[in-house]
């Protein structure tokens, strides 16, 4: 049963991480002059004459002025693991320890997070810190932030973590992500403007590996017929894997995903790392305001999710608030978080995820009195009621970006087809010496064309966006572009290094739908 949070609780809970062992935070090392060109980055690749580098002094100089507050320390360890999806489903994955997800991690806004993450995996790997405006060559992409993390060695994090939301964390590295190493990331309020009783972390996952013998890997090469390389740092296959049966997914179609809704075929979608049909359950009282945080940490499915017999509403999306809109159910895509508040009725009721255009579902339960639990292939009204996607979301104003004219504008094409399975930015597959430049103090515009047949959920490392190309659209920093349309989006250019920006599905992103935003010097 997932940990259970009282608003009293959680405001102490980031104390409680100064308890999990004593660990040696790593040297800061923006704060060396870095005035010759060319030189190494801390991935070990050169970084093109005229930008700044991860470890630079402008990356120091911007962790400098978002202030270093109380230090918490925090350990996970890589590990391969048996891990249990409840209904008889017992699985050979990696995770961080014997947990899904992993250990959640809760700081308060304005701390320091020094984390250790130990690789007892048989490769290497690193860690994402997924939406946090963190300094760059703390950012978890191997080749172009940082080393990976080899096998038997470990590397400890550290970084201010400026903002408030519901963030996750994952490995940068191959097709990691798809095994069981993601964890929540919660950076609490310390002026919590929203008032409820309980907190309940909901994580969506579609999961393979382990399943008869399939990997990750190996769906990767299925899907690439063993031609993709993205030119990301990534390790060697898992050579361990038999391969399992074909998981090519044909004809999944969704209306509100434009067509085409995925490439994989699951065998099971969970909540907080169950099976539907063994589901996790979340207690309270009738009564009880909960506020629900809801990470898709998904591979390739999107969910739509509902909760039973109530109404939603949406307070946050990707950590940041938004003008308080009540709906029946969410559209998630990979990569994606949402905060609700709902006020529990009194009985037993289904928190369904659609894994959207694959006639599937995940689910967990709410109990809060007596009663029979809903069937696992439940199907709540309230998934066909009212939806809310993030383009119907306005940002609170204590959020929302201010109103200028873009000082520079980047287009990109979204390019390739299920077909050759060529996935691209303007289609040039991924290397580590892209460059898109941008200029400190810039408003950027960037407009993502989509003409192919596929939706994209497009993550910009290190930044948030307001949608629309305005300070009216939600702030983001994942938003999936459908078929054959055009997202424009805003952001400052206030946080200096070399940027990841690509497609959050995973197998998109290795198939070469990656590049680079780079700070000019």
């Amino acid at each position: 049963m997932p940990a259970q949070h009282t608003r009293r609780a959680v405001l102490g809970a980031s104390i409680a991480l100064a308890g999990t062992g004593v660990l040696t935070a790593c040297a800061d090392s923006g704060t060396a002059d870095h005035s010759a060109m060319n030189h190494p980055a801390p991935s070990g690749t050169a970084v093109p004459e005229g930008y700044v580098s991860p470890d630079g002094p402008e990356v120091a100089a911007a962790e400098k002025r978002r202030g270093a507050g109380p230090e918490r320390k925090a350990a996970l360890t890589a590990t391969p693991s048996r891990l249990d999806l409840g209904g008889g489903h017992t699985v050979s994955s990696w995770a961080y320890g014997d947990r899904l997800p992993g250990q959640e991690i809760r700081v308060t806004a304005g701390d320091t997070l020094a984390l250790t993450l130990a690789n007892h995996l048989p490769q290497p790997t690193s860690l994402h810190w997924h939406g946090l405006a963190l300094r760059n060559d703390m950012d978890g992409v191997p080749g172009l932030t940082q080393r990976a993390i080899g096998a038997a060695t470990d590397f400890t994090y550290r970084f201010a973590v400026p903002d408030p939301g519901t963030y996750w964390l994952h490995p940068h590295s191959g097709v990691q992500l798809d095994r069981g190493l993601y964890a929540p990331l919660i950076v609490e309020d310390p002026k919590e403007p929203l008032s409820y009783d309980k907190e309940w972390v909901v994580v969506l996952d579609d999961w393979v590996d382990g399943v008869d013998g399939s990997t990750p890997d190996a769906v990767l090469q299925e899907l690439t017929g063993g031609s993709g390389h993205s030119g990301h740092a990534m390790p060697a296959p898992d050579s361990s894997a038999s391969g399992g049966p074909s998981r090519m997914l044909m004809g999944a179609t969704s209306e509100l995903l434009g067509g085409d809704a995925g490439d994989v075929d699951y065998p099971y979608y969970l909540v907080n790392g169950r099976v539907p049909e063994d589901p996790s359950a979340f207690t309270a009282k009738p009564g009880d305001r909960i506020r629900l945080r809801i990470i898709n940490a998904g591979g390739d499915t999107a969910f739509r999710l509902a909760l039973g017999g109530h109404r939603m509403t949406v307070t946050h999306t990707d950590g940041f608030p938004v003008r308080h809109t009540t709906t029946d159910a969410l559209l998630i895509g990979m990569g994606e978080r949402y905060d609700v508040l709902v006020t529990a009725g009194d009985g037993v009721f289904p928190l369904t995820a659609l894994a959207e255009g694959k006639k599937a579902s995940a689910m967990a339960l709410l109990r809060t009195g007596s009663g029979t639990a809903p069937g696992a292939s439940v199907r709540p009204k309230e998934l066909d009621g009212e939806l809310v996607t993030a383009d119907r979301l306005s940002p609170d104003a204590s959020v929302a970006l201010s109103a200028r004219k873009p000082d520079r504008t980047v287009r990109m094409r979204l390019t390739g087809s299920m077909e050759a399975y060529d996935w691209a930015f303007d289609k040039k597959p991924y290397t580590a010496d892209q460059r898109h430049p941008v200029k400190a103090g810039e408003r950027v515009r960037m407009e993502f064309h989509n003409p192919t047949a596929m939706w994209h959920p497009i993550h910009l490392h290190g930044h948030t966006f307001a949608l629309a190309g305005g300070a009216s659209g939600a702030r983001k920093d994942t938003a999936i572009v459908l078929p054959r349309q055009t997202l424009t989006v805003d952001f400052d250019a206030d946080n200096p290094g070399l940027w990841m920006l690509h497609c959050h599905n995973l197998y998109h992103a290795e198939a070469g739908m990656m590049t680079v935003l780079g700070y000019l010097r």
